[in-house]
């Protein structure tokens, strides 16, 4: 495969889009323009208003994926594009494909997996008020169950290493599937680095496709699901504790009677205390044991993602570093 090469190192461009033929075809030629020998690759997700014409006459390489949801798509690029570094972002024209250069620096300065352009005035986006709320709440519920490695956990414009892409398992359908590569960078303890970016606004034409509640709702569920597989012993000790506190206030009233008149008059709560205690018991042994599962199932894709063969970076990083120097246009990966 050809494509911009930073000592040897090829570098992919991947858009996935689904109707973006108002914005699609200036995204690929400023990639193009930013990155001149880079290939871009659109994946189109059942457009039906001329995305993947317009792509493909940008320059772009199109393929079509016919399985709705960005997760999808995402799973199917990393799945066939094979390239020393990959550079994601939106077809929507928010990000700017001149910031490329330098998310690829950063990646390659401080040798780290992944990298995320933070998305600066990403709460004043067209006065989506409900995504604004949406983002704050969910940025900080991640950084209170999986870590504080990142602020932005929802932007789309982002640059992986080789070793990165290869060992993501990329199981989520839609658009939780940047929540799912924070989770797995975090679970893992990859080194990661974040960089702020300004954020665009659509043009006029182009319309998001989420949805403030529907995507939200998709979102905390995901969330739930990954706790579940990442830090299992913290879920189940949770639902243990509610179990518990359930059955402790089933159970308080029949014992302070019990106390007082040696008589047990409510036997039916009597044993739906116990019953509820010993599910509690029961949920808090199953966490313990599916938490050691955890751990191993870690340590497993921990080898797998030192398996993946990578090309050494040293040489390239004082390219990158001339070109952080040399803003004014005269520097260009070669």
């Amino acid at each position: 495969m050809t494509g911009s090469r930073i000592d040897n190192l090829s570098i992919a461009v991947l858009l996935p889009c689904y109707n973006e033929a108002a914005t699609i075809g200036a995204v690929v030629r400023g990639f193009k323009a930013a990155l001149p020998d880079a290939m871009i690759h659109v994946y189109d997700n059942n457009s039906t208003d001329g995305t993947a014409l317009h792509a493909m006459l940008a320059g772009a390489h199109v393929v079509r994926e016919r399985r709705q949801g960005k997760g999808h798509v995402v799973r199917r690029m990393f799945a066939d594009i094979d390239a020393d570094i990959y550079i994601m972002a939106d077809g929507d024209g928010t990000y700017a494909p001149e910031d490329a250069e330098e998310l690829i620096r950063t990646l390659l300065s401080e040798r780290a997996d992944m990298v995320v352009g933070t998305r600066r005035g990403v709460h004043d986006d067209a006065g989506r008020h409900g995504h604004a709320f949406g983002n704050r709440i969910f940025n900080i519920l991640y950084r209170t169950i999986f870590g504080p490695d990142f602020t932005d956990i929802f932007s789309g414009y982002r640059v992986f290493s080789r070793r990165f892409v290869k060992s993501f398992p990329a199981v989520s359908a839609g658009f939780e599937i940047e929540t799912e590569m924070s989770v797995h960078a975090s679970r893992l303890k990859l080194p990661v680095s974040e960089l702020e970016l300004d954020y665009g606004r659509r043009p006029e034409g182009s319309h998001s496709k989420l949805s403030t509640f529907k995507d939200g709702a998709k979102i905390l569920w995901m969330f739930a699901m990954l706790m579940k597989e990442t830090r299992p012993f913290a879920f189940f000790g949770i639902l243990s504790g509610l179990f518990m506190a359930a059955s402790l206030g089933f159970m308080t009233p029949v014992l302070a009677e019990y106390f007082a008149t040696g008589l047990v008059n409510r036997m039916p709560t009597w044993v739906l205390s116990m019953a509820l205690m010993m599910i509690s018991f029961m949920v808090f042994t199953a966490g313990l044991i599916l938490d050691s599962l955890a751990r191993s199932r870690a340590e497993q894709m921990r080898i797998h993602y030192l398996n993946v063969v990578v090309r050494p970076y040293e040489a390239s990083i004082s390219t990158a570093a001339e070109i952080v120097r040399r803003r004014d246009g005269t520097a260009r990966f070669q």
